[in-house]
Formats: structure tokens, C-alpha cells, sequence
């Protein structure tokens, strides 16, 4: 018996993610999604030295 094949699955955009990220922290901690979208956007200058990995 065969298996039918799995579609491959789409990785999200980095907008979804960050979105996704947000609107999590947003329930979590009743801040603003908006608020946390931009503090996302916004680069942090304190790791900026540290890359994470891939």
C-alpha cells in the first residue's frame, strides 16, 4: 500500500512571524499589537553583535 505524498509545506514570511509573535505577546500580556509590532520592527542595538543561527 502507498502513501499518499505530503504536500511540501510553505515556510512562513518573516512578516507572518513577527505577526504571529506579536499578537501572541499582545494576549499574553495585554500590550498593544501595534505597540509590539514596531518594537519588533525596530532593530535592538544591544546584541546587535550576535547573529543567531540558521
Amino acid at each position: 500500500m502507498l502513501k499518499a505524498a505530503e504536500p511540501k509545506r510553505k515556510k512562513p514570511s518573516p512578516q507572518a512571524v513577527m505577526r504571529a509573535v506579536a499578537s501572541s505577546t499582545a494576549v499574553e500580556t495585554g500590550q498593544a499589537l501595534a505597540q509590539l509590532e514596531q518594537k519588533l520592527r525596530q532593530p535592538s542595538l544591544r546584541f546587535a553583535h550576535i547573529k543567531l543561527a540558521r
